[in-house]
């Protein structure tokens, strides 16, 4: 394996893949993100070989260290189960088996919103929190991780929850406010009806809201009216890469106890 550096954070996505070593202790990137474009089409293969790049790019700094990858799929012990904004080929495909042939590392491979999930529950908005924190990435669609008491229960996908006969994020994407020219107003009505639901059926203890209209939170969570807390990500676009970097890790420490 050679010797341990950083974990290295990967995170697939639809137009980029971005990877970065890890400073888990700080819970921030050790160093500047390489992105790399997202291969057309994006075939499992095609992908791992673009991971492959990553990990050779930083190979130095991390040495033999595990990676945690992100993919926009929900994931099941290693194998992607569905497939959004990338290939459906990805479907069925042990990605921790293809990315360990590709790079010759322990590879821990999870969904994305679970990945971002992770990052605010040990660097973020949630830590420290008790009870029931869900966080929602606002963006092309809207992912989701349900985190309990400090542990993740994955693959949530409360983005595709039907509401008034429409797929949430059909109607509260963040992606669909660009799309449709809402006013800021006009967005937080849908997201006022997105979080109600949310909040009816499990009652949170606090909400925490992340993607890229999560710099602007002051022109819409403020409107909002809910019985918890709804606060914004800390760690936002970088979240993905932190949360599966520190899973990978918590992963590999348990194999070595095993």
């Amino acid at each position: 394996m050679g010797k341990k550096g950083k974990p290295l954070g990967i995170d697939i996505g639809g137009s980029g893949i971005k990877g970065a070593p890890v400073d888990l202790e700080a819970g921030d990137l050790a160093e500047a993100r390489l992105k790399i474009l997202t291969p057309k089409p994006a075939t499992p293969d095609a992908v791992a070989e673009v991971v492959d790049q990553i990990v050779d790019h930083f190979a130095d700094r991390t040495g033999g260290s595990p990676i945690g990858v992100t993919v926009p799929a929900v994931v099941i012990r290693g194998t992607v189960l569905s497939a959004a904004n990338i290939d459906p080929s990805w479907r069925g495909t042990d990605a921790e088996a293809l990315i360990k042939e590709h790079t010759g590392r322990d590879v821990t491979v999870l969904n994305d919103a679970d990945a971002a999930g992770i990052a605010e529950l040990h660097y973020g908005a949630a830590k420290g929190v008790q009870g029931l924190v869900i966080l929602t990435t606002l963006g092309t669609g809207i992912g989701t991780a349900l985190i309990h008491d400090g542990r993740l229960v994955p693959n949530s996908e409360l983005g595709h929850l039907e509401i008034d006969g429409y797929d949430a994020e059909d109607r509260a994407a963040s992606s669909v406010k660009e799309r449709e020219g809402l006013s800021w107003s006009e967005y937080v009505e849908r997201l006022q009806v997105y979080y109600d639901t949310i909040e009816k059926l499990f009652s949170p203890d606090l909400i925490v809201v992340g993607g890229g209209i999560s710099k602007d939170s002051e022109k819409f969570l403020p409107q909002l009216t809910l019985r918890c807390p709804i606060v914004p990500a800390l760690l936002r676009n970088q979240a993905g890469i932190i949360g599966a970097a520190h899973l990978a890790v918590e992963r590999s420490k348990g194999k070595s106890k095993g």
